[in-house]
């Protein structure tokens, strides 16, 4: 004796849970006369041997030949006109589901004006409603008895992140203008990823970037340009910088891997340069030996980081530091680094 279900209702459908089907396994026993109940937040859809038949939405109903033809067609034909036939019901949930969250797994790399190149990180939410019940359950949802957002979200996930991609791709100028533009980016990306949720039966009711973030190679990338910006002479900055790096490599104790490194790295424009400095020098040994402080002078950065200040003044750090803090050495600090002018430290000198 067939199992009558005289109530079809989903009434525990869970907040991640897009669809239910009644029975969950199997197609169930119903006839004329059974009560259909579909919450506010819900569609009713009854199937039969795999096609759609008729829909229902919010309220209570009864199974009649008035209100359910197309069952009841199917029913006079499968049964002879017996008012039991069997059928399922796939409970859609139409509330919109939020805080869906969205971020790259890969940084998206990308042209900058400014920096050349730079990759970046990206991070959101966003919410879907359920708009066409019908075609969600054809095409996704297929005879599964639950259906619940964790099974979709890596495929809307990276429709999202396909459509940001593109986004930045043909906009993007310089990785310095995101900040104002996560309004603009949202609605663009909004705008191309909607066509390909809605062939899906889903709407996608909003989308927010919530933020643009560089790697660690392009922040890294971004300070060295603040750096370059704060100290304002550029060929100060680069003397610095080929000083720091000839330092680093004359004080590697292997005296193999960084050394060589740098000989191999650096190519034709370092072996130049190293060929005018041996020039300077056997002209500078054939002539009479300049004065100490003279040639101390010269080889001191215009530059200097806290460190470089102590040993040219010949103190500690901390003295450095104190005469900083007491406003009687001027020093511009980027970061968490000191950058100390020549000239400063000269003029303090000879206070």
């Amino acid at each position: 004796m067939p199992r009558i279900i005289d109530v079809v209702e989903a009434p525990n459908q869970g907040p991640n849970e897009l669809v239910v089907r009644v029975p969950q396994v199997g197609s169930g026993d119903f006839r004329l006369g059974s009560q259909v109940i579909v919450r506010e937040s819900q569609n009713a859809i009854f199937y039969r041997d795999g096609k759609s038949l008729d829909m229902f939405g919010p309220g209570r109903h009864t199974i009649t030949t008035a209100n359910l033809p197309l069952i009841s067609n199917v029913m006079s034909f499968f049964t002879g006109g017996n008012d039991v036939f069997t059928a399922e019901v796939y409970f859609v949930n139409m509330r919109e589901f939020t805080d869906l969250k969205w971020g790259t797994p890969q940084p998206i790399s990308l042209r900058d004006s400014e920096l050349g190149f730079a990759r970046v990180r990206g991070f959101g939410q966003y919410t879907i409603q359920i708009a066409e019940p019908k075609r969600f359950v054809d095409q996704i949802v297929g005879t599964q008895g639950l259906f619940q957002t964790s099974q979709i979200e890596d495929y809307l996930r990276n429709t999202i992140i396909s459509s940001i991609t593109d986004v930045l791709g043909e906009n993007m100028t310089s990785i310095f203008d995101l900040p104002r533009l996560m309004d603009e980016m949202g609605a663009a990306v909004k705008a191309k990823a909607s066509a390909s949720f809605a062939a899906m039966g889903i709407n996608l009711k909003q989308l927010m970037v919530v933020s643009i973030t560089p790697t660690d190679e392009t922040a890294k990338a971004i300070d060295e340009r603040a750096s370059m910006g704060a100290i304002g002479n550029m060929d100060a900055y680069l003397k610095y910088k080929a000083a720091r790096a000839m330092g680093d490599a004359a004080n590697n104790p292997s005296g193999s891997g960084a050394a060589e490194g740098v000989g191999l790295g650096a190519g034709i424009g370092m072996g130049a340069g190293m060929a005018g400095m041996i020039s300077q020098a056997m002209q500078s040994a054939s002539q009479p030996q300049a004065a100490p402080a003279a040639a101390a002078a010269a080889s001191t950065p215009g530059v200097m980081t806290l460190e470089e200040a102590a040993a040219y003044l010949k103190v500690s750090t901390a003295d450095v530091q104190a005469a900083i803090d007491a406003g009687e050495l001027k020093a511009k600090k980027i970061g968490s680094q000191y950058r100390i002018a020549k000239d400063a430290i000269d003029t303090y000198l000879s206070s």
